[in-house]
């Protein structure tokens, strides 16, 4: 069976139905959801359930001041894994549905970027010193963002907050998967620290995405989740998110596919192209970037959503699981092996640094993403920034833009 036509038979808890409800609809779609804009994101921040009130404006100023030991794992919330049927205005049902004061939006434009604090009076820290006050950093800024815009939410844990975290018992490692930042070598690391492969290079994209050779976290009952949150190492890897959105567009829609070009390639065309070819309409293929930016802002978008354009924090829950490293694709092998030496990883592994996918095409960089955002117009740009709004302030990723606001 070809490698692209195992989509369907693997993965099925990432399909969902077109109306929304959970099915086998295809691989990494979730729901039907609606286009938020940065409000309605920050208020789906505040409130779990329920519509937002006006003590939104409230902005709780509130931030953790404990030091956190650099990879020592942390103490969760109670959890409850009893999975709830969603509901409205729910995440699982219609995220875009609240709304936000005057004052909540100005304080969001006010609000300071956050910079992780630097002594000048301190002499030039050892790497290893150094790159442990950047995880302390990177988790004291999502702290902080918790704390203002997510206060008020259930600190209770589900199932469908650990769905997306793969689990990696002889080193207690749980990683949560973030596509297109680096997950499928990320995924032969962990096959080699679990001893299904002697290394990464022999290791092919079927046996990593379709061999079902690692567990995740919610195939485990409640005491084995609630143990591996409390005692194992919970690590997470992102990325620029417009650079992410573009190496998502890159590779499922203008590659050969024989699952996203007719699932969503389809759909997109058939709803945003006027005149469409009927080969296009029949095929799928050739979606162009400014269609795929349509149909991700759309609040009716003619196919649900999926992980490969997810926003991070929507597939992580970082204010929910308090990951104890954080890494960023764009530091990307400094950062894993220094999480490699410290969790004992064999002297011998390191990240791979070989593409996946594509091998052939370029990795999208900077300049590919400017390429093609180039193509939109400027309010356009600041939609699909809204989109991601959370993941830039989370993440502390400076706007990639000057007219953006």
């Amino acid at each position: 069976m070809p490698a692209n036509h195992r989509h369907h038979r693997h993965r099925d808890r990432d399909r969902a139905s077109p109306d929304g409800t959970e099915g086998y609809f295809g691989p990494g779609v979730k729901f039907r959801g609606t286009t938020q804009s940065r409000q309605e994101q920050c208020a789906q921040f505040s409130e779990v359930v329920g519509s937002v009130s006006a003590r939104l404006g409230r902005v709780n100023q509130r931030s953790e001041e404990a030091d956190v030991d650099p990879i020592s794992p942390m103490q969760l919330p109670d959890s409850q894994w009893k999975r709830q049927a969603p509901t409205p205005g729910s995440r699982e049902h219609d995220p875009g549905s609240q709304q936000v004061t005057k004052r909540h939006r100005k304080l969001l434009k006010t609000s300071p970027v956050l910079r992780p604090h630097v002594n000048s009076s301190q002499s030039p820290p050892s790497s290893s010193r150094r790159l442990s006050d950047v995880q302390e950093s990177r988790r004291r800024i999502i702290r902080e963002v918790c704390g203002k815009y997510r206060s008020n939410i259930s600190r209770t844990i589900t199932p469908h907050h650990v769905s997306r975290i793969y689990v990696e018992d002889r080193h207690k490692l749980l990683y949560c998967e973030v596509p297109k930042a680096g997950c499928s070598n990320w995924k032969r690391v962990l096959m080699v620290l679990a001893g299904v492969a002697n290394s990464t290079r022999e290791i092919n994209h079927v046996a990593v995405h379709y061999d079902n050779h690692l567990k995740r976290l919610d195939s485990f009952d409640r005491q084995g989740i609630t143990k591996r949150l409390e005692t194992y190492t919970k690590v997470l890897f992102i990325r620029e998110p417009m650079e992410r959105l573009v190496s998502a567009f890159r590779d499922k829609f203008e590659s050969p596919n024989s699952y996203y070009h007719p699932v969503f390639g389809k759909p997109i065309i058939s709803k945003y192209r006027v005149n469409a070819s009927q080969t296009a309409l029949k095929t799928g293929s050739g979606v162009t970037f400014r269609e795929f930016i349509h149909y991700l802002l759309d609040v009716h978008r003619p196919v649900g959503m999926d992980i490969h354009w997810e926003a991070a924090n929507q597939l992580c829950s970082p204010c929910h699981l308090h990951y104890d490293f954080i890494g960023k694709v764009e530091t990307l092998e400094e950062d894993a092996n220094f999480l490699l030496r410290k969790i004992g990883a064999p002297e011998n592994l390191t990240y791979p640094s070989f593409k996946d996918g594509n091998p052939k095409a370029a990795r999208t960089s900077t300049q590919i993403t400017q390429h093609y955002f180039s193509q939109l117009n400027a309010s356009e740009r600041q939609r699909a920034y809204d989109f991601y709004y959370m993941d830039y302030l989370m993440f502390n990723y400076s706007k990639p833009y000057k007219d953006l606001y």
